[in-house]
C-alpha cells in the first residue's frame, strides 16, 4: 500500500496529514438513508433508539453510531423503511436531480442502494431502470428492489452496450456507479485493499470509459448523466471524464448546484473522509445532440379473469395500476410506456403480483412490500418492539383477529413487511425463508 499513499500525499498536498488522521483513526463512517417511499424521517427517527443526525450529502441521509450494532436485523430494516448506505455513497443521485415522472437508467445498480435512492425520488411516477452485469449481483438487486417496495422498475442482468443501443434514446437521466479500485472502501474492506494496485486502477479507468460511451447512447437531447466512483485516483475520476468529454464533444459538464465535498474540472466533486463519508467522486454532465428516440410499447393486458378477482381479493382500488400481464405464470402489474425488453434478460418489470397455480394464484412478497396498509383487504399491525413481529420475521405462526381471513399483509407500525394467510385466529407464515432471521 506504499504506493497508495505516495499518490494520495501527491494528490492532496497540504491536505495529505488530515487525511491520514482519519484514514488511521480507526473510525469509519456508517450511515442510513430513510426510504421516503415507505416512512418519513420523522417516524423513523420515533422507532429507533438512537438519534437521528444528518449527513451533509442528502437530506434523508443519516449517520448511524458506532454503538449500533446488527441494525439489519432491525424489524424496521426487514420492512424496507431504511437503506444501509455509506454516507457519501448517495451523493451521486443527489447530484443528478432526479424529478417526479422521470425515466431513469442506473446502468451498474448493485447491490441497489443508489437505485432505490433514485426510486425514493420518483415516489412511484416515472420509470427506474436498474441493470447489473454480473447475475449473481442482479439478484441482490433485486431483493432489495423487492424490500424498498419499488413499483416502477425494470431489473435487468445486461451488458451496458446492449441495453444502451436497444434503448438509444429513451432515458431523461443516467447514472454510472462505475465498478472502480474501490480506494474510498479500504477501510472498510480489506479484499479492496488486497485487490489494489497501479495497474488495477489504469484497468478500472479503460474499462469506465468503455461503459460511459455505452450509456451515452441511451440518453435522450438535453438528458444528464451522472458518473460516480466510491474511489480516490485521477486516473479513473478527472481522468475518464476529460477524455470522455475529448471524445463526445456533444457532452458538456455542468453544474449539479450541491455544495458539498470539494469542487473538482470546475463543476465535479470530490469526498475524501475529512469530509464526513469515507469517498466518493461525481460529475455530471448533459448531452446536447439529437438522439434518435425509442418507441414505448402498449403492454397488452392478457391475464386471465382469475388474475383480476385475485388481485381485488388482496388489495383495494388496484393500487399498483390495471396494465395486468402473465409471463410463465407469474402474473406482473407492468409500468405504463415501457419500450421493447426483449433480449435484454429482463428479471422483473413492474410488481409481481403472485403465481398461477391450477385455479388459483398464490401471492408474491413482492406486491405486499410495494403496498401501503390501507390499501389492503386485510392487515395486522405489529409494534417493532414487539414479540409478534421478532416470530413472524422468524418464520412462526402468530395469531391474529378470529374475523380476519385469507391473505394478509403483516405490519411493523404501519409500514408493509410481508403477508400470511389468515384462518381461525392463526396467521400462517408467508414471509420468505430466504429473508428470515435465525
Amino acid at each position: 500500500m506504499e504506493k497508495f499513499f505516495e499518490r494520495m500525499k501527491s494528490l492532496l498536498g497540504d491536505e495529505y496529514e488530515s487525511f491520514l488522521k482519519f484514514y488511521n483513526s480507526g473510525k469509519v463512517y456508517r450511515g442510513l438513508r430513510v426510504n421516503t417511499l415507505k416512512c418519513s424521517a420523522d417516524k423513523l427517527g420515533e422507532l429507533l433508539d438512537f438519534e437521528l443526525v444528518n449527513t451533509p450529502f442528502c437530506k434523508d441521509g443519516f449517520y448511524i453510531p458506532d454503538t449500533v450494532e446488527s441494525i439489519g436485523n432491525s424489524p424496521l430494516h426487514h420492512a424496507g423503511a431504511f437503506y444501509v448506505q455509506e454516507p457519501s455513497a448517495t451523493s451521486a443521485v443527489e447530484m443528478l436531480g432526479v424529478k417526479e415522472g422521470d425515466r431513469v437508467l442506473d446502468l451498474c445498480a448493485a447491490p441497489g442502494g443508489k437505485s432505490t435512492q433514485i426510486a425514493a425520488k420518483l415516489n412511484n411516477k416515472g420509470l427506474l431502470w436498474s441493470n447489473e452485469i454480473v447475475k449473481s449481483r442482479s439478484i441482490i438487486l433485486l431483493s432489495n428492489i423487492e424490500r424498498m417496495g419499488i413499483r416502477n422498475a425494470v431489473v435487468s442482468n445486461c451488458r451496458p452496450d446492449t441495453l444502451c443501443d436497444k434503448l438509444r434514446g429513451y432515458f431523461d437521466k443516467v447514472l454510472v456507479d462505475a465498478p472502480c479500485s474501490g480506494e474510498g472502501m479500504f477501510r472498510k474492506n480489506n479484499e479492496a485493499q488486497s485487490e489494489w494496485s497501479v495497474e488495477h486502477v489504469k484497468s478500472c479507468a479503460a474499462r469506465q470509459l468503455n461503459i460511459l460511451n455505452s450509456a451515452k447512447n441511451a440518453l435522450r437531447e438535453n438528458g444528464e448523466l451522472v458518473y460516480s466512483t466510491c474511489t480516490f485516483s485521477e486516473e479513473e475520476n478527472e481522468g475518464v471524464i476529460t477524455e470522455f468529454l475529448k471524445e463526445n464533444p456533444e457532452f458538456e459538464l455542468v453544474d449539479s448546484g450541491v455544495e458539498f465535498g470539494r469542487p473538482t474540472l470546475d463543476y465535479a466533486r470530490r469526498i475524501f473522509p475529512m469530509d464526513g463519508g469515507e469517498g466518493h467522486f461525481a460529475a455530471k454532465l448533459r448531452k446536447t445532440s439529437p438522439s434518435v428516440s425509442v418507441p414505448t410499447v402498449k403492454t397488452d393486458t392478457k391475464a386471465p379473469d382469475i388474475a383480476f378477482e385475485f388481485y381485488k381479493s388482496c388489495f383495494l382500488n388496484q393500487p399498483f395500476g390495471d396494465n395486468l400481464a402473465v409471463d410463465r405464470n407469474n402474473i406482473f402489474v407492468i409500468p405504463d410506456n415501457l419500450p421493447n425488453t426483449r433480449g435484454l434478460n429482463i428479471l422483473r418489470k413492474g410488481v409481481l403480483l403472485g403465481e398461477l397455480k391450477k385455479n388459483r394464484v398464490e401471492p408474491h412478497h413482492h406486491a405486499f412490500m410495494c403496498v401501503n396498509p390501507k390499501n389492503c383487504v386485510n392487515y395486522v399491525d405489529l409494534d417493532v418492539n414487539s414479540v409478534e413481529i421478532k416470530k413472524f420475521l422468524h418464520g412462526e405462526e402468530i395469531d391474529v383477529d378470529k374475523d380476519i381471513k385469507g391473505y394478509t399483509a403483516v405490519c411493523v407500525n404501519g409500514i408493509t413487511t410481508g403477508f400470511g394467510k389468515a384462518s381461525g385466529g392463526k396467521l400462517k407464515n408467508k414471509y420468505p425463508k430466504g429473508l428470515r432471521t435465525l
